[in-house]
């Protein structure tokens, strides 16, 4: 996994040093030249609010900068998985990551606390928290790796789904073995809904639930119907345990390189598009619940959450001492 991970990285320095983030005028898909192309990835189809987001935000740059930039969007995992395309950002190979918060732990672990279960009661809260001081200082963590946060973005409300048994409570989820994000948070919350935890790439996660190598996952609807995971699993809980805040990182190096001027179009351009992209989320959201009502799918609506948050309590308790029972108190203040 690792050497496949380095080479990933090598093609990636090679292309950014033929066609990379340079003085040189290239030629763009509109006939006209830009001096800087840029590359902006992310893992997920080309109709998620992600995807929608980038476009949004290749299309607002593009514009201010009166073609002096332009940005090329590579989804689905173009250009690597998660933690490749954030390593990437480090070097520069890759400019943009739009991505889920579990992969940036690896780089600045305050960020663990944004993947505890149940941390936000809703998203106002959570804007509150992402938006503000809170959001800032977690993003200050990264600079220090290469690495800009240009703020967030938004995956959904996280939910269970699985093959076994349809679950109501959190007795019901046990004795299963879960597909996680590679994340201490995610882990110890399957732990303590006492099932089996399993780490896998999620790009290999529809082949895992189709064979059985786990028996369900957890993932906002955005994944789990774009990704027909309906198709492989029976039963779908909406157990709301997580608002799946997504990055929105820049490499640094990048940043650094372009002239004032267009590092505030690009600022308020990733503003604006944040923006946007919540609004889509949202209202995708909504009918993704209707367009999954439609399939075989059997679908807890109402689960008991309060036994979920009861049982999750260790998770908190286990975090407390890494993450800072301060900041902690910060979040639950900003309710």
């Amino acid at each position: 996994m690792k050497k496949a991970s380095v080479f990933v990285l090598i093609v990636l320095t090679c292309l950014f040093m033929i066609t990379g983030c340079s003085s040189t005028s290239t030629a763009t898909s509109k006939g006209t030249d830009a001096e800087y192309v840029l590359r902006l990835g992310h893992l997920q189809t080309e109709t998620h609010p992600y995807h929608k987001g980038a476009l949004k935000f290749k299309e607002l740059v593009e514009k201010e900068s009166k073609g002096r930039i332009r940005i090329d969007i590579f989804p689905s995992s173009q250009l690597g998985n998660g933690r490749d395309q954030i390593e990437g950002a480090q070097i520069g190979s890759i400019h943009f990551h739009i991505g889920s918060v579990a992969p940036v732990t690896n780089f600045a672990p305050k960020f663990n606390v944004l993947n505890l279960p149940y941390l936000f009661e809703s998203r106002e809260h959570a804007f509150r928290v992402l938006d503000g001081e809170i959001g800032k200082e977690l993003g200050e963590d990264l600079a220090n790796r290469g690495l800009m946060n240009l703020g967030f973005m938004e995956n959904g409300w996280r939910h269970m789904t699985n093959n076994v048994k349809p679950i109501k409570t959190a007795k019901d989820a046990a004795s299963m073995k879960i597909r996680v994000q590679e994340s201490p948070p995610y882990i110890s919350f399957v732990k303590a809904l006492k099932s089996t935890p399993v780490p896998v790439p999620f790009g290999e996660l529809y082949t895992a639930l189709e064979q059985h190598v786990v028996d369900g996952q957890e993932n906002p609807l955005a994944q789990i119907y774009l990704n027909k995971f309906n198709e492989v699993q029976k039963y779908l809980t909406l157990t709301a345990h997580n608002y799946d805040a997504a990055v929105f990182i820049m490499s640094k190096t990048t940043y650094d390189t372009l002239p004032k001027d267009l590092q505030k179009v690009i600022t308020k351009a990733s503003k604006e598009a944040i923006q946007y992209e919540r609004k889509v989320a949202l209202e995708d959201e909504k009918q993704l619940l209707e367009d999954l009502r439609k399939t075989d799918i059997q679908i807890e609506e109402n689960p008991d959450l309060d036994s979920f948050r009861e049982a999750v309590k260790p998770v908190y308790k286990e975090f407390e001492g890494s993450i800072g029972k301060d900041l902690l108190e910060k979040i639950e203040s900003l309710k």
